[in-house]
């Protein structure tokens, strides 16, 4: 059962990590917060344009083979390890932990997501947008986002326009990495008229009071403030996002 808090008209709804969905298929251990392929729940189906959030362990050297996507944004957040990954447009990379990488899906595009280590397993979030066009022209992105620049702060990585440094969706979103540990704490403002929707990747801390850990997600509603903090080794993705 998810926890709520509310004060006055703000919600803050937390799912814990167990509650999400899951597929085990041998070279695969794969954690769904919104509904996907086999696991449907008509009340897990995003929140805002943010559609999918995969939690996703893949064996050494193994991986998703080719296959198309189109009219979605998809972003690739590694943890551990490294993930290579292939396309229809030619481009070729590894992912490794730092790197966000987002593939406009488009028009169409085919691609391809292997572990790139054939002795120890990969571990990364696969995150889907929807956008605010349809039809686009493919393309892909990649940028390293150093610890430094995470540390005791939430930093922008994704963003309409691409600012500082950030990679370019085509949605009216905002994503935001911090890492956040002992005393380090982060009071964010939020627009009331936004939704937010915060996932903890890793370790454990406290959102406005209440204590999260690694899988665990918070929808955001009418709040004005969040305030992060008591941290032990938490790696925390915020989504600042449309209510419409």
């Amino acid at each position: 059962m998810a926890l709520f808090d509310k004060r006055g008209s703000s919600m803050l709804q937390i799912r814990k990590a167990g509650e999400r969905g899951h597929a085990q298929l041998g070279w695969l251990n794969s954690f769904h917060t919104f509904s996907f392929g086999d696991y449907y729940d008509p009340n897990e189906m995003g929140w805002g344009p943010l559609r999918v959030i995969n939690d996703d362990t893949v064996a050494a050297g193994k991986g998703f083979p080719t296959h198309p996507h189109r009219d979605m944004e998809i972003i690739s957040y590694v943890l551990d390890g490294a993930l290579a990954h292939k396309d229809s447009m030619g481009s070729g990379t590894e992912i490794r932990p730092g790197d966000v990488q987002m593939m406009e899906a488009g028009s169409g595009i085919a691609h391809s997501e292997f572990n790139a280590s054939d002795k120890d397993p990969v571990h990364f979030l696969q995150i889907w947008v929807i956008p605010n066009l349809s039809g686009l022209e493919p393309s892909y992105q990649q940028h390293n986002f150093d610890d430094g620049e995470k540390r005791g702060r939430f930093r922008l990585v994704v963003s309409p326009q691409g600012a500082d440094g950030s990679l370019r969706i085509h949605q009216d979103m905002a994503m935001y990495s911090a890492l956040i540990d002992g005393d380090e704490a982060i009071d964010w403002t939020h627009d009331p008229k936004r939704l937010a929707y915060v996932h903890v990747a890793r370790g454990s801390l406290k959102v406005n009071g209440m204590d999260v850990g690694a899988g665990d997600g918070i929808r955001v509603a009418d709040e004005s403030m969040l305030t992060f903090g008591n941290g032990n080794q938490a790696e925390v993705l915020l989504f600042d996002l449309p209510a419409n």
